[in-house]
């Protein structure tokens, strides 16, 4: 069975940093994309991030790219979230999804496994 399992979420202050951590189990994580999502109240969910499953691709949505990085640790089966420079906008539950052939998409259709979530507050 897989499971992924987001942690470092918490409440920080504008323009202070976090990093969301995804373990992963279940799965062969090294050949799987792997992909951080956010959902805002009241939105629909969206896509922030994704990684190929060598760590070599990655794309950004626009709202985060030049502040959050991605990065994954296949030895460890972790993906990371690197998040700086954060706004009130990014005020959101983040979840981490799995895609098996290992390509990064940004279509949240494509992912076939998600974690809980994690809640992230930014204040002002």
């Amino acid at each position: 069975q897989v499971h992924l399992v987001e942690s470092g979420g918490g409440l920080v202050q504008a323009g202070g940093s976090l990093r969301l951590s995804c373990a992963a189990s279940g799965l062969t994580f090294g050949s799987y994309a792997m992909a951080w999502f956010r959902q805002a109240p009241g939105k629909d969910r969206e896509f922030v991030s994704t990684i190929a499953w060598s760590g070599i691709l990655t794309y950004y949505s626009d709202s985060v790219k030049g502040r959050f990085t991605i990065s994954r640790d296949n030895a460890k089966n972790t993906v990371y979230l690197q998040m700086n420079s954060l706004k009130p906008e990014d005020t959101a539950v983040y979840y981490c999804a799995a895609k098996p052939n290992g390509l990064p998409y940004k279509e949240e259709r494509t992912y076939n496994y998600w974690g809980q979530g994690t809640q992230v507050t930014v204040s002002s």
